[in-house]
């Protein structure tokens, strides 16, 4: 569904991504694991279109799209959860979710809101609160939702888990599995590099630009380099 080829990447004269080539199947969990300032971020906005490609290619269902905009990008069925979450906590928790369908020109729209209300129970229970209002967990759950209502191919996942106690980690990853569950195909950044792998089909480690190593989540969680450095093994 995705390809990465030999993407490079900068922020004014400098590089932060020195040819980095994954591959993301349909149905897949993908996890990219690294430390901070490794340019796990950057790789997910370069694929959103939001950060600009220096060279190589991005390649999505086969195409070529890294002359697409960003809201082009999401109109084809590649969604983004962004680090931080960047929910716009004026608005409603149902303006918020309305306006991830925002590119749709279908009459589901209503269907999915009400999806979203039973998929996240807590967000239908304050759907007319300001997002301003909600807890960290609540406004993570509404940036997941928010980027669903697309109805996406590729979900990006990035940091789903910062800042949030363990308890609401937990429920965090119980989400990305039910969605696994439903074969939406997902690339998730994740410092918690022990849950992420856990659901991961596949995973990539990558520092200072680079990817370094790949395998599955499980040849991953077991290899004594990625245990010592990212799960404090």
């Amino acid at each position: 569904m995705l390809s990465v080829s030999n993407v490079t990447s900068r922020y004014g004269r400098i590089e932060v991504l020195h040819g980095i080539s994954l591959e993301v199947n349909m149905g897949e969990v993908v996890t990219l694991v690294g430390s901070n300032g490794a340019g796990k971020s950057t790789l997910l906005r370069a694929i959103s279109g939001v950060q600009p490609v220096t060279s190589g290619s991005v390649r999505f269902d086969g195409q070529a799209i890294g002359k697409w905009r960003p809201h082009v990008r999401v109109a084809r069925g590649i969604s983004q959860v962004p680090e931080g979450r960047q929910i716009f906590a004026p608005l409603t928790v149902e303006e918020n979710l309305q306006l991830g369908a925002i590119t749709r020109r279908d009459a589901d729209v209503a269907a999915d809101l009400a999806d979203m209300y039973e998929t996240f129970p807590a967000l239908g229970e304050r759907r007319n609160n300001t997002a301003g209002m909600l807890s960290g967990g609540q406004q993570q759950m509404l940036a997941i939702g928010r980027a669903l209502m697309a109805r996406p191919k590729l979900l990006l996942l990035d940091e789903p888990s910062m800042g949030l106690a363990p308890v609401l980690v937990e429920q965090i990853f119980t989400v990305i599995g039910r969605l696994k569950e439903r074969g939406l195909t997902i690339l998730l950044v994740e410092q918690n590099a022990n849950a992420a792998l856990a659901i991961a089909d596949r995973g990539y480690v990558i520092e200072t630009g680079r990817i370094v190593t790949s395998g599955t989540g499980r040849e991953l969680l077991n290899d004594e380099r990625v245990r010592s450095a990212y799960l404090g093994v």
